[in-house]
């Protein structure tokens, strides 16, 4: 074989890879100007959620009354958690407001939706958005005080109405059944505009052909949004669940204010717990540890959500 073939034989080296291209001076101003503009919310996510959830568990392995030192626990304050009959109620009353109030402020918000998404003149649907999206605004504490004088058992007005058509007195906020009743109507009644007005944007986002298709089809009513609008507003459904979900795991304020945890530990939810071993017993490491399982409980819901959601929900 002569030189000139085997130089044809012999493999030809890889050229060197190209260089990228160097970004401009208007490329590193936009992205700087970027990282300054992201820079506050980044801080503020670290500063105020990812320090405070590294500090609460850390200071759950710690026995702390803040007057003394701090005093390493280990896992004894979760231990004292879960053999506590107070704390496992809690987290049962919890749980259960957080079913029933989450599936009643979604099926009013929807139901509600859908009436305004109806035909109606632009302003008065304008009215019912702005309406339905007040009470959000308030103060939780505030319209909790005002609901304890309308739910009161003798002079309040909600009784008062009962009576016109001939119900009998109904103990609202001293009873198990009715004072669990009370705290999720007015959770309900503050809470439901925000779904509301996401299920309106998610409905205004379904094409009109599709509707008009259906109806050409067969498909009117009641058979119409079971089969085309919910199946179309899933994604919608599931942000609104999730949102909804985790502020009612959370729910403080109207249980306090209107029954202080009571009759009893009726209506004692996870952060009344928390709030009462922090600040009325000075026992911080065990509020924290409550604190550790409601936030792990909250990410095994959505978590558990969102892999539901890989069935239920379709996107178009």
């Amino acid at each position: 074989m002569t030189n000139t073939q085997i130089q044809a034989v012999r493999p030809r080296p890889a050229a060197p890879p190209a260089s990228a291209p160097k970004p401009s001076a208007r490329d590193r101003g936009s992205r700087l100007l970027a990282t300054l503009f992201l820079a506050p919310t980044i801080v503020g996510i670290v500063v105020f959620t990812v320090v405070p959830i590294a500090g609460s568990i850390v200071l759950s392995l710690f026995r702390w009354n803040v007057i003394d030192d701090p005093s390493f626990a280990g896992a004894a304050n979760y231990r004292e958690v879960f053999s506590d009959s107070t704390d496992l109620v809690s987290f049962r009353n919890t749980l259960v407001f957080m079913v029933f109030a989450v599936a009643l402020q979604l099926l009013i918000a929807l139901v509600l939706a859908l009436a305004v998404n109806g035909r109606m003149p632009v302003w008065l649907r304008s009215v019912f958005r702005s309406a339905f999206f007040f009470p959000l605004v308030l103060s939780s504490a505030s319209i909790s005080v005002v609901m304890k004088y309308l739910f009161n058992q003798d002079f309040g007005v909600v009784n008062w109405l009962l009576a016109l058509v001939g119900i009998a007195p109904v103990p609202w906020l001293t009873s198990e059944n009715g004072a669990m009743t009370a705290v999720v109507l007015v959770y309900v009644w503050q809470q439901f505009g925000f779904s509301f007005l996401l299920f309106v944007g998610g409905l205004n986002n379904i094409p009109k052909e599709i509707h008009e298709a259906a109806a050409l089809d067969g498909a009117t009513g009641l058979r119409k949004h079971l089969t085309v609008t919910l199946p179309l507003l899933s994604p919608t459904l599931l942000v609104a669940s999730v949102v909804g979900i985790i502020n009612a795991l959370q729910v403080f304020e109207q249980p306090y204010v209107l029954t202080n945890g009571g009759p009893g530990d009726s209506t004692r939810t996870v952060v009344m717990v928390i709030y009462e071993n922090a600040f009325e017993q000075l026992r911080f490491g065990e509020a924290s540890a409550v604190g550790v399982l409601l936030f792990v409980l909250i990410m095994a819901v959505t978590a558990l959500q969102f892999r539901l959601s890989r069935r239920f929900v379709h996107y178009q």
